[in-house]
């Protein structure tokens, strides 16, 4: 049920190329292996961070859960593997690695709103940036530049005037 919602979702949301067939994102050797695109995994992380149950959990950098087992109540502490969270305004997302995906990162990452004042009346312009890293040999150094590169490449687009071409966008 839940692969088939996942599916669904990813229809939804124009994530063409991908294909979910099980929870975990592992690959299989026999079954229709999972694929997805840089592409379509930003979407999907767009839509997630929106949530605010999402956001919250992708930012801890530890969190400390509490469950039975066979009676027991039992404590674990979980820690990220996402090195950069809360360096450079990076606030999530996760990491991943298979055989043949190799390493992988989707970073999420956020300035604080820019405020355009424009007589009495104000445009308020979030920025937030998404950055996916596929088949990496080192994932968290990408991750720092396509960040740094990232935000050069928006305050030179916002200094142009913001274009935008609708053919570009998400």
């Amino acid at each position: 049920m839940f692969v088939a919602q996942m599916n669904a979702l990813a229809k939804q949301l124009g994530m063409d190329r991908t294909r979910f067939v099980n929870s975990s994102g592992f690959d299989y050797k026999e079954r229709p292996m999972p694929y997805s695109t840089a592409i379509d995994l930003a979407r999907l992380t767009r839509y997630a961070m929106n949530k605010a149950s999402f956001r919250f959990y992708v930012s801890q950098k530890e969190r400390e859960i509490s469950f039975n087992r066979a009676g027991k109540q039992l404590h674990a502490l979980l820690r990220t593997t996402n090195d950069l969270l809360d360096t450079n305004g990076i606030d999530g997302v996760k990491t991943g690695q298979t055989a043949r995906a190799g390493e992988c990162l989707i970073l999420s990452a956020n300035r604080a709103a820019e405020v355009i004042k424009n007589g009495d009346s104000a445009t308020i312009f979030p920025r937030h940036l998404i950055v996916v890293i596929l088949g990496s040999n080192d994932r968290f150094g990408d991750g720092e530049r396509l960040v740094r590169q990232g935000w050069q490449l928006y305050d030179q687009w916002a200094a142009a005037g913001r274009l935008v071409d609708p053919k570009k966008m998400l």
